[in-house]
């Protein structure tokens, strides 16, 4: 996969991105933001349908809180995760519970390395935001996923960080904060992938730092530092940071604490509906399937 021309402000500079994921990965679940809340968002909404999944893939597994999670929650399902960097795959199959074990594999989502209808269900807790070509990744999810099976997903929204943002606006024209997108726009594409059935709903969650330098610090823990190509280059003026200290300060709450913003989408939809889905002539036979129940539907 190409890194992004520069000509596009708010594309992605992808081999920057996999070296941010790559120093960020030792403290990776360290972190101010709600990682974790959000995560168990998502396992939260697993509960509210019938699922006894034998195959599933954690894309963008981070430091393994989730998977580690869903080893726990389906304690027959064989789990892979999956991340864009080596180092963040050793932690996260280090997290596996007692006597389970977390398949790893690093790759792009735009380019899974799996065969066609090889999962029965599909997770991914807060990767969409780097990977803003959505029609290529969920073709690959809609592709992977078996007949009937289950994609569930969380992401940021562009109210993510807006005091941030708004503070780096006073201070001078560069993008300093990646494009988040908007719920609507990842339902469409959805539908054009062809995923079935989805379902789309927003939480806003607020999370505190004590300084702007801190919560600056926190995303770049989480590896979630400026990777647009609009970004300044070389090292911020002296003169900057002073400045988006100021601009945020009418964002400091009653308890002396700066406020920052986090629009989380959750979305989840079904794979497709007919059957005999075609693997490509090379896709070997990894693991075996089971069929996945979904709930009847409530005819009360």
């Amino acid at each position: 996969m190409r890194d992004a021309p520069e000509d596009l402000p708010f594309a992605l500079d992808l081999r920057r991105l996999r070296q941010r994921f790559e120093q960020a990965a030792p403290d990776h679940d360290r972190t101010v933001l709600p990682y974790r809340e959000i995560g168990q968002g998502l396992l939260e909404r697993l509960d509210a349908i019938k699922l006894q999944p034998t195959a599933i893939v954690d894309v963008g597994c981070g430091a393994g809180l989730l998977a580690a999670a869903l080893l726990k929650k389906y304690r027959k399902a064989r789990v892979i995760g999956l991340e864009r960097t080596p180092a963040l795959v050793i932690r996260a199959r280090r997290r596996a519970p007692w006597l389970r074990a977390l398949h790893g594999a690093v790759a792009e989502p735009e380019a899974l390395p799996l065969p066609a209808a090889s999962c029965d269900l599909l997770v991914s807790n807060l990767a969409l935001p780097w990977s803003l070509d959505l029609d290529r990744v969920f073709a690959e999810f809609r592709r992977v996923l078996r007949p009937g099976g289950a994609l569930f997903f969380s992401t940021l929204g562009p109210d993510t960080l807006i005091e941030l943002r708004r503070g780096w606006a006073a201070v001078d024209g560069y993008n300093h904060i990646n494009a988040f997108l908007d719920m609507h726009d990842i339902g469409d594409a959805l539908v054009r992938a062809g995923l079935a059935e989805p379902v789309m709903d927003v939480e806003r969650l607020t999370f505190a730092c004590s300084t702007v330098d801190d919560l600056m610090r926190a995303l770049k823990t989480f590896g979630a530092a400026n990777v647009t190509a609009g970004r300044a280059r070389g090292l911020t003026g002296k003169g900057r940071l002073p400045a988006l200290r100021a601009a945020c300060e009418p964002f400091r709450r009653a308890d002396g604490r700066l406020s920052a913003s986090c629009e989380v989408i959750y979305g989840h939809a079904w794979g497709p509906r007919e059957s005999g889905v075609r693997s490509r002539p090379d896709d070997p036979a990894v693991f075996p399937l089971a069929r996945l129940r979904r709930r009847a539907p409530d005819n009360s």
